[in-house]
């Protein structure tokens, strides 16, 4: 692994208005603007959207796939575009830097979620921990 290497890209949805409902009783936000269309457009938006952490989790779900369950060290998350129920989101990232880090290496990542019909709704810096 190396600098500008291109991670696999990994696919979650369709998204569903019971995954973001589902999130919401996990997470303990039960804002209407993520499940009730009437509140959202009353809020100036065309519809529900979905809670920005589902999508922080989706990014923490694809490295803990790619690098294993105690490789991350640290995400941090921008959430730059709305998902909607019905949108496919891909995650997908490149190799920042790769460096030593105590007895092994390090990697940071650059990571984004698109989804379709849209831009980059989530990008993503994450540091994981690099098997020997």
């Amino acid at each position: 692994m190396k600098p500008g290497d291109t991670l696999p890209e990994r696919t979650f949805g369709p998204q569903t208005r019971t995954d973001i409902v589902r999130y919401q009783g996990a997470s303990g936000d039960f804002n209407p603007v993520h499940h009730d269309d009437e509140f959202a457009r009353a809020g100036g938006l065309p519809d529900a959207i979905s809670v920005g952490m589902l999508q922080a989790g989706y990014l923490g779900t694809y490295c803990v796939d790619l690098f294993g369950p105690t490789a991350v060290r640290s995400i941090a998350v921008r959430f730059a575009e709305p998902v909607r129920p019905g949108d496919v989101l891909t995650c997908a990232g490149t190799v920042a830097d790769v460096r030593p880090e105590g007895d092994g290496r390090v990697a940071d990542l650059d990571l984004r979620i698109t989804r379709s019909g849209g831009g980059v709704a989530v990008t993503g810096a994450v540091t994981v921990r690099l098997e020997n």
